[in-house]
């Protein structure tokens, strides 16, 4: 038998079918919600995931302000932030970018607890900036996305 005939094949961006699946945040833990999402947007549960393309799908977390978030992590835990100035470093708590979610000035779909947790879990690169714009969050029960027909999961049941 020739082992060098054999070829790995790589699924191409054309042959990719991506989904729309929706996730339900309540009662979840962040962390732990976090990283399954941060599989489900790279497609790793996926039979065709490569790790250089964007084949994982597109994810709507809705009722993101019911999280859990363990211990005293809400307003002890610091996220750090630097403005470029002197003197600009700035101290960010959960509870403040939780509260952040709600403002009017914040893009809809986009919540900043989120966006700075997920950001931790996805490459540090072109491609982690394009595969977090997948990813949409909503304080309620209610988004926009129904046109897209998305399949609702259970989080739990994912490995």
């Amino acid at each position: 038998m020739d082992t060098l005939s054999y070829k790995t094949l790589a699924v191409g961006p054309q042959a990719l079918e991506k989904e729309w699946v929706v996730i339900d945040a309540t009662d979840q833990v962040l962390g732990r919600l976090c990283a399954k999402v941060a599989k489900i947007l790279r497609g790793k549960y996926k039979p065709g995931y490569c790790p250089y393309m964007d084949c994982g799908d597109n994810v709507i977390i809705i009722n993101a302000d019911k999280i859990v978030i363990t211990g005293k992590k809400m307003t002890d835990k610091i996220y750090l932030n630097y403005t470029g100035y002197p003197g600009g470093q700035r101290e960010l708590t959960p509870e403040v970018l939780i509260k952040k979610s709600y403002n009017k000035h914040v893009k809809n779909g986009i919540h900043p607890l989120f966006m700075r947790v997920m950001k931790g879990m996805l490459p540090k690169n072109r491609l982690g900036r394009r595969l977090i714009g997948n990813m949409h969050v909503y304080n309620g029960p209610n988004h926009p996305h129904e046109a897209q027909n998305p399949k609702v999961i259970d989080i739990n049941k994912l490995k």
